[in-house]
């Protein structure tokens, strides 16, 4: 069924385990990420980047997607379309064209520049029934154009963003985005333990890729109720398909019809999906 993505995080946050949000980039990604949250009996949220969405054909194409796949392939665990790191126009773009989540964030602007447009997304998701997730603090590397060194987020800003009445709250703890470097410090507990315990809400946890299983284990058990997922899928899809076209499966019969040439990635997305639904704990918990 497709829901925004409150209830879900609200039953994971106390529960003790996490949703995975997978991005889509196109109509294969969509269907491994359905296919394995279906397999696998949880609620998921299939998100898109304003670049994804561009490079797909725009808010709509995506959100129709999602939601006549949902429909075609008879879906039945919660879905939500979820909106990542969103612009003010964007998230209203999303809002529009259908979406069930969004993401606005004004990290990078000011606090209360921050907090103001926060608000007026809030507001507005809300009043169409869609849950909302806004960010405090930098997740380092870089999200369409938006550039961080992955500075902490304050407690004190996490409790005022909070208080607009968000959804979800994503707070920089020394994550970031794409490949962790080898010098990576870790997650900074202490400070997640203190946004949790002032925010009392779910907590997202952008750059789950590379992020060690018992770092993300330990998150969760501090209250991360979302992990965003997408570098990691990124990477065993290129490599599967990769070794498809090296052994030259691409030119034997019709190898190079598309549904063959990308049908080890797709399946490579799966099973990484399955993967990470398993360890952040949701199998089953739609049943």
């Amino acid at each position: 069924m497709l829901v925004n993505a409150k209830e879900m995080l609200d039953k994971a946050y106390e529960n003790g385990y996490a949703i995975g949000h997978f991005n889509t980039n196109n109509l294969e990604w969509t269907k491994a990420i359905l296919k394995a949250a279906e397999e696998k009996q949880t609620a998921v949220i299939v998100a898109a980047s304003e670049g994804a969405i561009k490079y797909m054909g725009g808010f709509k194409v995506v959100a129709d997607l999602v939601k006549v796949m949902h429909d075609e392939m008879g879906i039945t665990v919660p879905v939500a379309i979820h909106l990542d790191h969103g612009s003010y126009e964007g998230a209203k773009k999303a809002i529009e064209a259908g979406f069930t989540s969004v993401m606005f964030d004004g990290s990078h602007f000011p606090l209360e520049e921050n907090l103001e447009k926060t608000k007026e997304i809030a507001e507005l998701a809300h009043s169409k029934g869609m849950s909302v997730e806004a960010e405090v603090g930098g997740i380092g590397g870089e999200e369409d154009g938006v550039r961080s060194a992955g500075e902490l987020a304050d407690v004190e800003e996490c409790k005022k963003i909070a208080s607009l009445g968000i959804d979800f709250l994503a707070a920089g703890i020394g994550n970031i985005h794409g490949v962790y470097p080898a010098d990576w410090q870790g997650l900074n507990f202490d400070r997640l333990r203190e946004i949790s315990d002032a925010v009392k809400m779910p907590i997202v946890l952008h750059g789950g890729t590379g992020i060690p299983d018992d770092q993300i284990k330990k998150a969760i058990s501090l209250g991360v109720s979302k992990i965003n997922v997408n570098t990691e899928c990124q990477l065993v899809f290129a490599e599967a398909t990769r070794k498809y076209i090296e052994a030259g499966k691409d030119k034997q019969g019709k190898g190079f019809d598309p549904r063959k040439l990308l049908a080890d990635g797709t399946q490579a997305v799966i099973d990484k999906v399955e993967e990470k639904i398993d360890m952040f704990g949701s199998a089953n918990s739609a049943k």
